[in-house]
């Protein structure tokens, strides 16, 4: 499971909190050991989100749509 967190400085550390989502559905409890994957998020690019984006209308519809708005 992937989830995106704001790191926060606690005392000398720095530190994450989970979501309540994330903590009900992994059950997770204090004390609990558990693994986190660490990656640092950079700027967001185009090929990124290539083919991931799910619309539901055709693309060429959307800019049709676009065209007539703009034509007013």
């Amino acid at each position: 499971m992937q989830v995106e967190v704001i790191t926060r400085k606690w005392g000398n550390s720095i530190g994450v909190t989970l979501p309540k989502e994330i903590v009900e559905k992994e059950k997770i409890k204090p004390n609990d050991k558990i693994a986190i994957d660490i990656r640092k998020q950079t700027a967001l690019k185009v090929k990124d989100i290539f083919g991931k984006l799910r619309l539901k209308k055709p693309v060429k519809q959307i800019m049709m749509e676009i065209d007539r708005d703009l034509e007013g």
